[in-house]
């Protein structure tokens, strides 16, 4: 099956590497680029959805696609809510495995450009000053300068150079940029209980 699958994804020129064991494919490097795993439900070792829920608990997100000679609604459900592509029941038509491919392939291109998004953003809270950061929470919380500057013991026109260095720094456009970038990163923004 692996030699058949090799030939087919290389027939399309997908890029192909193969594995003859979970603990083949947990000591290798997997390559830094848009990728998925197509994963037998049953293997000689682990069981394919065990598998699939080690990889997450390792912090490894790769889009898996499951094949599986003998599926079931439940089996299909667990491998699914936990993340996978698509579940396919053998024997499947090459168009049908060559289609999921491109799937999951699009969903890791995807994933993998809202991290690069996420860490450029990170990167970019990580230059603000520790006060900057404080007015960037309490901004994003809805926040007036006055109020900020109340809660902070600065005055108000310090608030406003912080925002405007805060929207500088973080290649904000508008308010509401900073506000979905702050969503984004997760920082916490609730208002202050002091009034």
């Amino acid at each position: 099956m692996r030699e058949a699958l090799e030939g087919l994804f290389r027939s399309v020129g997908l890029r192909v590497k193969v594995f003859g064991s979970t603990a083949e494919l947990t000591r290798s490097t997997l390559p830094n680029v848009a990728s998925c795993l197509v994963l037998d439900v049953r293997l000689p070792e682990v069981s394919g959805l065990d598998f699939q829920v080690e990889l997450a608990a390792a912090g490894i997100y790769i889009p898996i696609i499951f094949m599986t000679g003998h599926g079931d609604i439940p089996m299909t459900v667990q491998a699914m809510k936990a993340g996978a592509v698509d579940f396919l029941t053998k024997p499947f038509r090459h168009q049908e495995m060559i289609q999921a491919v491109n799937r999951a392939l699009a969903v890791d291109r995807k994933r993998r450009a809202e991290y690069a998004t996420v860490l450029e953003l990170r990167l970019l809270y990580e230059s603000l000053t520790a006060r900057e950061r404080d007015v960037i929470a309490l901004v994003s919380a809805g926040l007036r300068n006055k109020r900020i500057a109340a809660e902070l013991g600065i005055s108000e026109i310090t608030v406003k150079v912080h925002r405007v260095h805060i929207m500088r720094k973080m290649r904000a456009r508008s308010l509401a940029d900073l506000v979905r970038i702050v969503d984004v990163l997760g920082i916490h923004r609730d208002k202050p209980a002091r009034i």
